[in-house]
């Protein structure tokens, strides 16, 4: 996920609720074969996403306080792997599992 933002600190975290843009946040459990198989899903298509969103990668794994952040800022309940798309503070979009897809991520960044 070359171009992906690793998340891993909190003034990160902070830095992207204050984002008027749109950020795509996509945590990843390097335990899991379906996080995996979502991770890959989204390589595929990042290349439809770039300048249209900040994208960013976190291991959850890794990085549970930051995951755990994530969820409580937003809040959205912790789920693995996740999707989440923000804007000004808000979650726009909230996916996991095998509903994480490009064409809805698309979706909510081009209205």
């Amino acid at each position: 996920m070359d171009k992906w933002h690793k998340l891993n600190t909190l003034e990160q975290l902070e830095s992207i609720k204050n984002d008027t843009n749109f950020s795509v946040i996509f945590k990843h459990s390097t335990r899991c074969s379906i996080s995996t198989m979502a991770k890959n899903r989204l390589e595929k298509g990042t290349s439809s996403l770039e300048g249209k969103a900040t994208l960013y990668y976190l291991d959850l794994i890794s990085y549970r306080p930051i995951s755990n952040a994530v969820s409580e800022l937003f809040s959205v309940m912790h789920e693995s792997p996740q999707i989440l798309v923000t804007k000004s503070g808000d979650c726009l979009l909230d996916a996991s599992h095998l509903e994480i897809n490009v064409s809805e991520i698309l979706e909510v960044i081009s209205q």
